[in-house]
């Protein structure tokens, strides 16, 4: 997979947050329900400062092991103003190098290949950050950038 090294400036984010893991047998329940909770209950329209009108699916808290608990938040970029919804979770992406790809197809099926195909490349990651940034609404034909924190 191409992909492309940058440097990110860190962003403020909130969105809903929940812990689960690659095995875990219910972990496309709590991250698809994650999803659905952001727009069928307008979590997304209730934020204050949204800088873009990009959804981020970010990773986070994990131990750099396939198999270890991560922290799954759906969440979108503010400028740090306003009064937040309740169960909303705001956090900070951290400024750092980033691995940038770009993924183009249906969004459940392009993500989750991505992500088997990431497990096995040799790619010097942080383990801190990753993050999923949906240019657009498409769910056949989606644009995805997906950021890999590296060393």
């Amino acid at each position: 997979m191409e992909y492309e090294l940058v440097k990110l400036q860190e962003k403020k984010a909130a969105g809903l947050r929940a812990r689960t893991n690659n095995f875990s047998p219910d972990m496309g329940m709590v991250i698809g329900g994650l999803w659905q909770r952001f727009y069928q209950e307008d979590i997304y329209g209730q934020i204050p400062g949204k800088v873009t009108g990009k959804a981020l699916g970010v990773y986070s808290g994990y131990a750099g092991d396939e198999k270890a608990d991560y922290d799954i938040s759906v969440a979108c970029e503010i400028d740090g103003t306003g009064d937040m919804p309740q169960d909303v979770t705001l956090f900070t992406i951290p400024e750092g190098n980033y691995a940038k790809f770009i993924v183009k197809g249906n969004v459940q099926t392009a993500v989750s290949e991505f992500w088997q195909e990431l497990w096995k490349m040799d790619l010097e990651r942080t383990f801190v950050c990753d993050f999923e940034e949906y240019q657009d609404s498409e769910m056949d034909e989606a644009e995805i950038h997906l950021y890999i924190g590296v060393k």
